[in-house]
Order: C-alpha cells, then structure tokens, then sequence
C-alpha cells in the first residue's frame, strides 16, 4: 500500500471514530435530560412528602378549610364532639389573676378571659403550633397575635405592647411570643386571651385554670350537648366572683392571697375545694375519699342521680 493510501485511511478512520464519539456525548446528554428533570421532581415530591408528614395528622387539618390572615376570627361548623388534648401546655403568664370573665359584659359578649399583666410581661404560646396572624386592630384587640395549634384550637393574645413572632412561624409551648400591654381598646394593662375552635369562641376557664396555673386535665371533651353547662361551671369555679367587669378591688385582693400570703390562712380566694377526676374514678370513691356523701357531691354539682362522670373533670366537694 502506497503511502498516501495509508494516510487516507488513517484519515476516515480518525474522522469516523471523532464522529462517533460525538454522536455517543450527544446521546449522552440527550439521555441526561429527562433524568435531571426526574430527579428534580423526586426532590420537589420529597421536600411535599417531608412537609406532609410533618403536618398530617394533626387535627387542625381535619378542622380547617383554610389558612389565611384576614380575618382573627370567623366561625365554621363545630363538630357535635370533640376531644382536645390540653398535655402539651404552657400557661400563657404566670399571671393567677382574673379581671374579667367570659360572657356577658356591659351588655356584650366578652369573648375571653382578661389576665392582669403588666406593660413588659412576658407572654408565651399556650400550645405548639403556627403563627397565623400578628396584627394591630386600634379600636379592637390591639396589637395581637393569633396561633393556630396542633390540637385544633386557635389562641388570641390581645393588647400588647410588642410582638415577637412573625405570620407562618411555627412555635413550641412555652415559647415567648410578645410582651404584656395597654394597646387597642383597653382601659389598663392585661392580656385579653381567647381560645377558639373553628373560630368559635370557647370560654377559656373551661381549658385553664389561671389561680392554679394549670389545665382542667389532660383532655378536654367538647361536647354540644352540655357546652353550656361547662362554660357556666367553669366560671363560677375559676372566674372572677360577682358581675365579671374588671375591679381593682379583685385584682388586689387575688393577687395578695395568690401572690403574697401564699402562705396565710387568710384567703381572697373561694372557699370551695375540687377534685380534678381520674380515669376509672367514680362518684362513689370520691365521696369515700373525702368523707361526704354521693347525694352531697351530686348537690355540689348540679348532678343527675344517673350522670356520668369523666377524666379531667373537676368535682366539687367543699
């Protein structure tokens, strides 16, 4: 073979072989396309499975048809039962004082509890959850925040004179979320605190018990049926005594026997003893726990000879 065919056949062959490798990183990168794409999808599907996972199952989600941060309020359909755990608590202030009750007031209907606080007082979040509103309402609440928690209850925290939390952050129990204050319409400082299910207002003294600083239980049963008659009894047992409007009379005499002469026989506090009901208790047990009568406890109560008691349940016996 002369030498100029053999430079012309190592020529094709070098052509031909730069050609294939060509077409075979065309290919390549052909191929690479859909699958940089698929994977990009996998992590966007796994970052939703991730934030599903976190949020599923969390009775807000069976509550509520939306998120949004227009209104602080607006009532839904309540359930005609249902079960609120109240174990993962934090009080809102270590404030026991009670100023004003929920209910009737001045001839309208005060939608929560006002706690006496101080301009500057800590407040913190009651239960874990997330932050859906951090507003200002000037001839209302104030400067305000509402959270809507993992149990399915909603919390308002009105007046204060700072906010620490920002829309959409998630927050623990017990973590600081504003400060104690004066703002809206309010007539001297204090946290106006509401706990709400589906945007309906629930009478907070059914839940918590400031003087104690503690829940009524583990559990809260909401029920239609006998709501009403919760509300009441919670109010007569861990409310302010007497019409509910705010009187500095109240104030000073609660904080002295909570605060000051915690340790004096000498109380403002009411009289009546409770006892908060176990699993499993019944009447009967409770009245030969504290040496009276099934018929006294079922006076002290306003109880049918047949009603039911249940766990969490506070029952009078003094």
């Amino acid at each position: 073979m002369s030498l100029k065919k053999i430079f012309k056949t190592l020529a094709l062959t070098a052509f031909f072989t730069l050609s294939g490798q060509q077409v075979s990183a065309q290919d390549l990168i052909a191929r690479q396309a859909p699958v940089d794409k698929k994977m990009k999808a996998v992590d966007t599907l796994t970052f939703q499975q991730l934030l599903d996972r976190e949020y599923s199952g969390l009775p807000a989600e069976d509550l509520y048809a939306d998120w949004e941060n227009k209104y602080a309020h607006r009532a839904t359909q309540l359930p005609n039962e249902y079960k609120i755990d109240l174990r993962d608590f934090c009080m809102p202030t270590p404030s026991r004082v009670v100023t004003s009750n929920f209910g009737s007031r001045w001839g309208k209907q005060h939608k929560g509890l006002d706690i006496k606080v101080y301009v500057g007082d800590t407040i913190r979040s009651a239960f874990s959850g997330m932050v859906r509103m951090v507003k200002y309402e000037a001839r209302g609440y104030g400067k305000y925040i509402v959270i809507r928690h993992d149990n399915g209850l909603e919390t308002i925290y009105g007046h204060l004179s700072k906010q620490l939390v920002r829309e959409n952050q998630r927050v623990k129990a017990g973590d600081v979320i504003g400060l104690g204050g004066n703002t809206g319409r309010s007539t001297g400082s204090h946290l106006h605190f509401e706990t709400r299910l589906c945007g309906v207002a629930l009478n907070p003294a059914v839940l918590f018990d400031f003087r104690a600083q503690d829940v009524t239980g583990d559990f809260y049963v909401y029920r239609k049926s006998t709501y009403n008659r919760d509300a009441a009894e919670a109010t007569r047992l861990r409310g302010v005594q007497g019409n509910g409007s705010y009187n500095p009379a109240d104030v000073n005499s609660t904080a002295t026997a909570a605060n000051r002469n915690a340790g004096s026989k000498k109380s403002a506090a009411p009289t009546r003893k409770v006892h908060k009901v176990k699993s499993g208790e019944t009447l009967y047990r409770i009245a030969t726990k504290y040496g009276v009568s099934v018929e006294k406890l079922r006076q002290l109560n306003g109880l049918k000879k047949n009603a039911n008691i249940r766990a969490g349940q506070l029952i009078r016996y003094s």
